[in-house]
């Protein structure tokens, strides 16, 4: 499968549309759910993805191969995103945990496993971007720690620690929910 995307994107060098195509529909659902945790909007997401479409068909022919075309189409996403920070400013947009529902709403499992995973994006938001980064692309993408240093331009042991780190305060912020619920 790899080798036909090095063909694709060598395609798309040549000004193949439906090589692009290809490649869109190979890889729009990874990359727009990998931008779309980084930034928690949706609409915005949506304007990345296409820009990163938009970089692939123009940069296509300077692809040299010397990674995987995924590696390198998450680079450019990850890229991005970077950007799409700085322009905002870096402020951070967190998911907010919503107000509960009704006594009996709140005691269908159901709502109960939505909160959890309300409060799962809560955490996620809570660490910084290189944490939050590396955490989605090792766990959601299921990248090795090879590919994602290659993505984010940094050495891999950079990338294991911060793994170790986003897994610590993930487990930090979502024990206190577990004690806080405890305790309720």
């Amino acid at each position: 499968m790899s080798e036909n995307h090095h063909f694709l994107v060598q395609q798309v060098g040549q000004g193949d549309k439906q090589a692009l195509a290809a490649l869109y529909r190979a890889y729009e659902r990874p990359v727009y759910r990998f931008i779309v945790s980084r930034l928690n909007d949706p609409h915005e997401a949506a304007d990345i993805l296409h820009e990163v479409f938009m970089d692939i068909w123009r940069v296509a022919a300077s692809f040299e191969g010397r990674s995987q075309v995924r590696t390198w189409i998450f680079g450019i996403a990850y890229r991005k995103v970077i950007d799409a920070h700085r322009k905002r400013a870096r402020v951070t947009v967190t998911d907010e945990v919503p107000e509960t529902g009704d006594v009996a709403e709140a005691a269908d499992a159901g709502f109960a496993a939505k909160q959890e995973a309300e409060h799962l994006r809560y955490c996620m938001g809570t660490l910084s971007d290189e944490h939050r980064s590396a955490v989605s692309l090792a766990f959601y993408e299921d990248m090795t720690c090879a590919e994602i240093a290659q993505i984010a331009g940094v050495p891999e042991g950079t990338i294991k620690s911060r793994l170790h780190h986003a897994k610590k305060l993930l487990l930090h912020c979502l024990s206190g929910r577990i004690r806080g619920r405890a305790l309720a």
